[in-house]
């Protein structure tokens, strides 16, 4: 949204803003060249083309064909039908909203219509509902097949209010103890496609953009192009190059949240519509309008089984847009101000981190142990990601992998890793060896002594605790495999007692007296002092 409206204001600041129309004299345009031409207003529109002109189906430009001011008569009539009968012919029924004499421009215009509809066995059996919508200049026709109907002054056209997605798959979990085995169903279960649902949500509102002005129609974002419906008549200025284009009107679902929708099927027989009628600015329908495709069509990636670049769905903007809705406002904006400095200082510590990392020349007061642990609770982690986040968004799984990685850097700075054939009588052929860069001194040897008393001290505690918890999520809570179990109950534990990590460099730096081969990041080195002293 800021990357938006930052190109929206340098758009502005850098092209002058275009001239509205006149209904009189018609729109003055700058075409490809840099020489100005005029957009005829609608009423004024030659009959012919200027001799050599050729007319073009696709209009480059396009200019508005009713002034701001206009009254306009707004219906709606929902069916699972495409085509539309005489409006005569038509239930009253489905005729769900019937807005009279609705200034178009006037953003004081607020209004409401809340009423509900009968489901149509069709919209039942999985068909697309449409809500058809006749728009048209107060006291003008608005039926295409009745007599004296004219395009000039009404238009018609489609929009659907359900829409597909895939339903949301809950997995299947079960107490490993008491519990049959998974058959081979559930494999198959797991290897099914994602099942497609019609769904429903009752609110929604539309708006009318008065200040569109003249469009470059080729040149259009694909999300605001869709809401703009070109003259039916298929009329051209003398060039045949240019055309117009009746009021946009915006049906805005952009609130509408999945966790609301409604599945439409043979028990769902009533439905509720509420709808607010507006004028809308012509920027923030922009905005709307290319969010809104952008989420769709990440919607319709994930239902069809292609990845997007981010990894994700389209629920981030949900979640996003949840928080908008559900959250104070002073609250949210004290969140986002928190966490900005939050990104700063943690930019800054993974700084300070690195920097003392790089001089580090030894290992006095450093627990590679520490390290290691860290480089398996990451992993442990990451695992975790994968195994219970089906649409986990790949910019989270990229910084944990970072993180991993920024750990196994500290190790080689550490101690060198080197593979090494395994003692004799071993299954296993090649060891992984860590040995020391080079003769430890004394200092060092002392640090390496005190890691090994912290971590010995350190594993009485975290054994325990980690067997108890095993033993207790075994017995009482499910899973959907062994597999998940076992990273499920390491994660866990991960959570609870990662805070155990600290005692080693604490307890090192404390038999040594001091903290100068700390990272500066931490704290004062007094602050260190007493912390250490107070701690152990």
């Amino acid at each position: 949204m800021g990357i938006f409206l930052l190109i929206q204001f340098g758009t502005q600041k850098l092209f002058p803003a275009k001239p509205s129309t006149d209904p009189a004299k018609g729109t003055v345009v700058p075409n490809s060249n840099g020489a100005k031409f005029s957009i005829p207003a609608f009423q004024n529109r030659p009959h012919q083309l200027d001799e050599g002109a050729q007319w073009s189906p696709i209009p480059m430009n396009i200019a508005p064909m009713w002034e701001v001011g206009t009254e306009i008569d707004i219906r709606m009539y929902v069916t699972p039908s495409v085509a539309m009968p005489p409006l005569k012919t038509m239930s009253k029924d489905t005729l769900l909203i019937d807005e009279k004499n609705f200034k178009f421009g006037d953003y004081k215009e607020n209004r409401e219509i809340n009423t509900e509809f009968a489901v149509p066995k069709a919209a039942q059996n999985n068909a697309t509902l449409f809500a058809h919508f006749y728009i048209g200049q107060s006291g003008r026709i608005l039926d295409p097949t009745a007599p004296g109907y004219d395009p000039a002054h009404a238009y018609h056209f489609i929009r659907p209010l359900t829409t597909y997605l895939p339903k949301k798959k809950t997995a299947k979990a079960r107490n490993l103890l008491s519990d049959l085995p998974v058959t081979s169903e559930g494999a198959e279960e797991k290897k099914a496609p994602k099942l497609i649902g019609s769904f429903y949500h009752s609110n929604f509102t539309i708006h009318m953009i008065p200040d569109t002005g003249v469009q470059s129609y080729p040149a259009m974002q694909p999300g605001p192009r869709e809401f703009y419906q070109l003259d039916q008549t298929g009329a051209r200025d003398a060039s045949g190059q240019h055309g117009w284009y009746y009021p946009v009107l915006f049906t805005n679902t952009f609130w509408q949240l999945k966790k609301n929708m409604v599945e439409l099927n043979d028990t769902v027989t009533v439905l509720p519509l509420n709808v607010k009628l507006d004028n809308l600015a012509n920027w923030k329908f922009n905005l709307y309008a290319s969010m809104e495709a952008n989420i769709r069509a990440q919607a319709q990636q994930a239902a069809a089984g292609k990845a997007s670049p981010t990894g994700g769905d389209g629920s981030e903007m949900e979640m996003f847009k949840e928080i908008l809705i559900d959250s104070n406002s002073y609250l949210l904006a004290i969140t986002a101000v928190v966490s900005v400095f939050h990104m700063i200082f943690e930019m800054l510590a993974f700084k300070n981190d690195v920097q003392h990392w790089r001089k580090k020349k030894d290992n006095v007061g450093t627990s590679v142990r520490t390290i290691l642990a860290n480089v398996f609770m990451q992993s442990i982690i990451f695992l975790y990601l994968i195994d219970n986040n089906e649409n986990t968004s790949w910019m989270i799984l990229f910084g944990q992998g970072m993180g991993i990685a920024i750990e196994a850097w500290k190790i080689t700075k550490s101690v060198n890793v080197r593979v090494r054939p395994s003692a004799p009588g071993s299954y296993i052929p090649y060891t992984i060896a860590f040995e020391d860069k080079h003769v430890l001194s004394d200092t060092e040897k002392k640090t390496e002594e005190y890691d090994q008393i912290a971590f010995q001290y350190m594993l009485y505690l975290a054994i325990p605790l980690l067997a108890a918890y095993a033993v207790y999520s075994l017995m009482y809570d499910t899973h959907k495999s062994w597999y998940s179990f076992v990273i499920t109950t390491l994660v866990g534990s991960v959570y609870a007692y990662g805070f155990l990590m600290m005692i080693p460099s604490l307890y090192i730096n404390y038999r040594l007296k001091s903290v100068a081969h700390m990272p500066g990041y931490v704290t004062s080195t007094s602050e260190i002092r007493e912390t250490s002293t107070d701690f152990i």
